[in-house]
């Protein structure tokens, strides 16, 4: 293995990992960390680099998210930039205007795909494609897996039953 933190990303799959080849009768040898799991002594120093590791990749982590938190705190947009800005959202009504203008013209035209358009301009999004979207949001969803409610029928019995004694 080149790296130990290339093997598994926290120490108990790192620990696994190795537990797994040790029972197999294959030892582990890290090159870039000259690890080696053949002894008890190795197996030793394997655990203390694995986790220091995983102690570096939990700082490594806990900076990103601060400094994240900290941009956003400073009112810094994160992520992708927007495709479509106010002028061109604004553009691309004018050109609806036109009648012979299609909307994959006109997303052509402003270098977007038509359904970056479409999520600008959701009024535009015709009801049948509105439609298939909704469905496919719906699919998407987990199944529903609480116990089926208890049917009128079965308390049908009990009651016909307690009104005849």
């Amino acid at each position: 293995m080149v790296s130990l933190d290339r093997l598994g990303r926290f120490l108990e799959d790192l620990v696994g990992i190795v537990g797994r080849l040790k029972r197999q009768g294959v030892g582990f040898q890290s090159l870039h960390e000259k690890l080696d799991t053949t002894t008890a002594g190795r197996m030793f120093v394997f655990h203390v680099f694995a986790a220091l590791a995983e102690f570096v990749r939990t700082i490594i982590v806990a900076n990103t998210n601060e400094g994240l938190a900290a941009a956003r705190a400073r009112g810094q947009r994160l992520g992708r930039p927007p495709a479509m800005s106010p002028e061109k959202i604004a553009y691309a009504l004018q050109l609806l205007a036109e009648p012979d203008r299609s909307m994959s013209s006109i997303a052509k035209l402003l270098g977007i795909s038509r359904s970056t358009l479409y999520k600008a301009l959701p009024e535009l999004v015709p009801p049948k494609l509105a439609e298939d979207r909704l469905a496919a949001q719906i699919a998407a969803l987990p199944a529903d897996t609480r116990p089926d409610p208890p049917t009128v029928h079965q308390y049908d019995t009990l009651l016909s039953s307690t009104s005849t004694t």
